[in-house]
C-alpha cells in the first residue's frame, strides 16, 4: 500500500515526491492517512488538536469532489475523537487548494513568510 501511495504522491507532487519510506516514518510518528485509488490525506492528532501534514489528488481526478470527501471523512472521525481545531499550511499561490480549504470552512489564521522555497505558507485553521 504505501508503494502506491509514494507512486501516487509521486504523480501528485513531481517536483517533490515522498516514498514509501516517508509515509512509513510517518505512520510511526503517529500520522492517520486515508488513501484511495486517486486521493490521500496525511493528518496527525494531538489532544483536541489536528494538522493536516499533506493531501493530494491525481490530476486526472482534480475537482471531482475526492478532496472534499476525505476532508469531511477525516473532519468527523475527529470530532469523534474529541478534536476542536484543525489546522494546515498551504502554499500562498496554491489557489485551488486555498479555495477548497475555504469552501469547507478554514480560514486564515496567520503567515509563514517564504515558507514553500520563497513562497508564504498561509496558515489555516477550522473548528469543528
Amino acid at each position: 500500500m504505501l508503494e502506491d501511495l509514494a507512486k501516487l504522491h509521486q504523480t501528485c507532487f513531481p517536483h517533490k515526491p515522498w516514498g514509501a519510506d516517508d509515509f512509513a516514518d510517518l505512520q510511526k510518528s503517529g500520522c492517520e492517512i486515508i488513501a484511495s485509488q486517486n486521493g490521500f490525506i496525511v493528518w496527525r492528532a494531538t489532544l483536541d488538536e489536528a494538522e493536516i501534514i499533506t493531501i493530494g489528488v491525481h490530476p486526472d481526478a482534480r475537482r471531482s469532489g475526492i478532496a472534499a470527501a476525505m476532508l469531511g471523512i477525516m473532519a468527523a472521525d475527529l470530532k469523534k475523537r474529541g478534536v476542536k481545531h484543525i489546522f494546515l499550511e498551504v502554499a500562498a499561490d496554491n489557489v485551488a487548494a486555498r479555495a477548497l480549504y475555504e469552501q469547507d470552512g478554514f480560514v486564515q489564521i496567520g503567515v509563514r513568510p517564504k515558507y514553500y522555497d520563497g513562497i508564504d505558507a498561509i496558515m489555516m485553521r477550522k473548528d469543528i
